[in-house]
């Protein structure tokens, strides 16, 4: 006899999946907050850091570009490890990076070793907690929706930034920065224990629906990395990301400092920096929503407009200090500051399809690192030959100007 199915079975069984890809997605949005969260929460402890040894900027925010550069750097690496050995060693490493890394850094006594902790040891821990990884498990799960799921997963860095940036104040306040450290540390190393219960094996198969089409695809999507670097889709996608994370670090790393210098008190520059982990959700969210409204370039264009405009009230604010501004540049800038990501992402992952699309991407995001590392640098020397933030916003305003140039030349990077 054959088996009776009443008429809620056949929904339940088909929703199974998608309940998976959800966990998936929750998973992912959760590491990529703890990872960049803690990462970005530096901008916290620069200027402790920096009156604690008495170091200038441009050495205290050496330590921040070297995270930057190491989680660029890394990338590649991390999208191969992830292509041959699966989800739960990237991440569990990633975790074990960045509990050690803390610690480390609560007892450090000179730049070097803090460099290594925070700079090397961070960088890493963000790169296998990220959007690399990240992106290659979600393709599997969520397909044509790849976009969606990655910009909520790219707002984890916003939302991120929310949560640590005062907690880390409050901790610093209380216990030191070493005390602040020490927690951080020990939280990550705790996390392990529930990463290592999770169904990685189900999680790491991805959807059936969307593995189906995959291997239905015709057979002229295997790129490999020696051919992908040969196409001009591959650099324009490197020089966006290179080119706009220098405009967009050269002022995140000295934000905080830089509202504490125009008069705001340190609790409230760091909450107001803070709550641009709110406005990047609903950036995130709503450019991707662009993108399938009016189309790819239109959309991108708008997001570099509007971050455009958040530099110039953030130089505004030096000479008249006010909520309005602050509200705006909070608006502005902190919306936008990656709300270029998911699209990015999903470009590269359409044009790259193949067994090495986590390589590929992963050597493309070396532009972010690499750009990052070199905006934040840039901007603390710039700030410390100068004597003014002037010549830094003016630096980040022309790098975010080329960074939008190859959506404008490039006729790959508008193609939907």
């Amino acid at each position: 006899m054959e088996p009776m199915f009443s008429g809620k079975d056949r929904p339940l069984d088909q929703r199974a999946p998608q309940r998976t890809g959800l966990a998936v997605l929750g998973v992912c949005f959760v590491l990529s907050l703890l990872g960049r969260g803690l990462g970005e929460s530096f901008t916290v402890f620069l200027l402790p850091i920096s009156q604690s040894f008495g170091w200038d900027r441009a050495e205290v925010v050496s330590i921040y570009s070297l995270t930057a550069l190491c989680s660029g750097l890394a990338s590649p690496f991390v999208g191969r490890l992830f292509d041959r050995s699966g989800p739960r060693l990237v991440y569990m490493l990633g975790l074990l990076l960045l509990g050690g890394a803390f610690l480390a850094a609560a007892i450090a006594q000179q730049l070097w070793q803090l460099q290594i902790a925070v700079g090397l040891c961070v960088g890493l821990g963000i790169a296998l907690t990220g959007n690399v990884p990240n992106s290659i498990l979600l393709g599997r799960w969520f397909g044509p929706r790849l976009p969606t799921a990655m910009a909520i997963v790219y707002s984890a860095t916003g939302v991120g930034v929310l949560l640590m940036l005062p907690i880390a104040q409050v901790l610093i306040e209380r216990s030191g920065w070493r005390g602040a450290y020490e927690l951080f540390g020990a939280a990550m190393l705790l996390m392990l224990v529930p990463l290592l219960m999770l169904p990685w094996r189900s999680f790491a198969a991805g959807s059936p629906g969307v593995t189906r089409a995959a291997t239905l695809e015709p057979p002229d999507d295997g790129w490999v990395l020696r051919d992908a670097v040969r196409h001009h889709a591959f650099w324009a996608l490197f020089a966006t990301f290179f080119f706009t994370a220098i405009g967009m670090y050269a002022i995140a790393a000295q934000v905080v400092a830089y509202l504490v210098d125009a008069g705001f008190p340190p609790l409230q520059a760091a909450t107001a920096w803070g709550f641009s982990g709110v406005v990047l959700v609903v950036g995130m969210l709503g450019v991707s929503w662009l993108d399938g409204v009016i189309g790819r370039r239109p959309s991108i264009l708008f997001s570099y407009a509007i971050s455009i405009a958040g530099i110039g009230m953030l130089w505004l604010l030096k000479w008249s200090p006010n909520y309005a501004l602050l509200t705006g540049f909070v608006l502005c800038f902190g919306s936008m500051i990656g709300s270029r990501g998911p699209l990015i992402t999903a470009t590269a992952m359409r044009v790259f399809r193949g067994k090495q699309v986590g390589l590929i991407y992963g050597t493309i995001a070396i532009g972010s690192g690499l750009g990052s590392a070199f905006g934040s640098w840039c901007g603390g020397l710039i700030h410390d030959l100068s004597g003014s933030y002037d010549p830094v916003l003016g630096f980040a305003l022309v790098s975010v100007v080329l960074g939008m140039i190859p959506f404008l030349m490039v006729p790959a990077l508008r193609e939907r």
